[in-house]
């Protein structure tokens, strides 16, 4: 599908009105049922009867999933980056445009060094963004950066666009002393207050119900933003996912709910993940307006989440995203996704749905704005940044052991008082022992 198209369920409510009217013209019913002798409207006592206008039939029959009622996917243009409706395009400007691009590449470039330094035991865990690039910068790019962002932990490309340094990208993940966190979350558990990103908290799921209360939260004191919330569509099984659609449908919280449904959760395929029309045909049921989008087209992402986020603050409601991707890479570095997919299911993606690869015959071919010089020239420049943060990051000390019992209390209690001197009285006996060096003074 070419053409955007959002499934209304206001539109679904007036012809159920309609068919409710039909289905009632001129029939007498007894408001005793009702307990009441006020009479009532047709409307009023369809809402009372079950909740809200339907129409009723008189033959008994079960809905069945039916694989033609799928909803369809948009996008912009197809994997050789050509634009498939002319009026689709949102013709950004070539610094707009470049920017994307760059943006993608850095991700991908960081991400290279970054699992390379794991495997080599210079850090403790990574998680990659291969092949999900173009779903984070093309929705990063059609937000407001005052938006609050929730990510699940595969948003790494949001905070690349939004302004996050690579040396601030590094120093989380080395966990040192310039690490705001002071080494107490896992690497990838990125977050900003400066630009709007909530850190990432390794619990699948749990941003989901705290983006809704967000965004109502926001609707009162900040009208005029929304929030987004990123989700895989293996976190929409847990039940914190339903509660946040409950919570900000009823709500009309502006809230995006953008699932990045890459195929795999973990090692779970999506064909075991869930039966019926994947994460989108949920969105019905909650009364959320729904889109589902290829997340391989960064074009694609960029008009769903802006037309989303127009809805969202303008009729103060919120909106489904689903963006069809594939996550090329493992889960994470503790996954070897071999295990359970085939090498040439992933060099098939890698090759043919590329969406850093795809965006570049677009920039080439449809806007004639780049080259194959530029590109190798790009992908040079964005090494050497990268290495150069990871070397400084490197070398840069641990925090202090004493941050241990920090951040938790105002006033540490007497407890911990008593276990930080022991500690400290243990160093100092036993500091051979320790790489105390390699640390900020206790």
């Amino acid at each position: 599908m070419s053409v955007g198209r959002f499934i209304n369920c206001a539109a679904i409510k007036a012809a159920y009105v309609s068919a409710f009217r039909q289905t009632f013209h001129g029939a007498a019913i007894s408001a005793v049922r009702y307990k009441s002798t006020t009479p009532q409207s047709e409307d009023q006592l369809g809402m009372k009867i079950i909740g809200g206008p339907r129409s009723f039939i008189n033959k008994l029959e079960f809905l069945e999933p039916k694989l033609e009622d799928a909803i369809p996917i948009y996008r912009v243009y197809d994997t050789e980056g050509k634009i498939l409706d002319g009026t689709q395009d949102p013709k950004l400007s070539e610094d707009v445009l470049h920017q994307m691009y760059h943006s993608m590449i850095m991700l991908n470039t960081m991400d290279e060094v970054m699992y390379s330094a794991q495997r080599q035991g210079r850090i403790s865990f990574y998680m990659t963004n291969y092949g999900e690039e173009a779903s984070h910068i093309g929705s990063a790019a059609a937000l407001d950066k005052r938006d609050l962002v929730f990510g699940q932990y595969r948003e790494a490309g949001v905070l690349v666009w939004r302004g996050f340094t690579l040396d601030e990208f590094m120093d989380q993940c080395y966990a040192n002393v310039n690490d705001p966190a002071a080494g107490k979350q896992m690497p990838v558990h990125y977050g900003s207050r400066d630009l709007n990103f909530v850190t990432i908290s390794s619990p699948l799921a749990t941003q989901m119900p705290q983006a809704s209360g967000a965004a109502y939260a926001l609707k009162r004191t900040h009208p005029g933003l929304c929030v987004i919330c990123y989700f895989g569509e293996g976190a929409a099984s847990e039940g914190d996912a339903h509660a946040a659609f409950n919570f900000a449908a009823t709500l009309d919280a502006p809230c995006l709910f953008f699932c990045r449904n890459n195929g795999y959760a973990i090692s779970t395929p999506a064909h075991e993940q869930y039966r019926g029309d994947g994460i989108a045909a949920r969105g019905s049921g909650y009364g959320m307006i729904t889109i589902r989008i290829d997340g391989n087209d960064v074009l694609a992402v960029y008009n769903a989440t802006k037309k989303a986020r127009q809805i969202a603050i303008e009729e103060s409601r919120p909106v489904l995203i689903e963006a069809m991707t594939y996550r090329v890479g493992h889960h994470s570095t503790s996954d070897d996704s071999t295990a359970y997919r085939a090498k040439e299911e992933i060099e098939e993606w890698t090759s043919g749905d590329n969406p850093i690869n795809r965006f570049k015959f677009y920039l080439i071919n449809e806007r004639q704005c780049w080259d194959e010089e530029r590109d190798k020239a790009l992908a040079a420049e964005c090494k050497k940044q990268v290495l150069k943060a990871f070397t400084a990051a490197e070398k840069r000390k641990k925090p202090s052991p004493s941050l241990l019992f920090t951040d938790v209390y105002d006033d540490l209690p007497p407890n911990l008082v008593k276990q930080r001197q022991e500690m400290v009285d243990h160093l100092g006996k036993y500091s051979k022992h320790y790489p105390l060096d390699d640390h900020e003074p206790v």
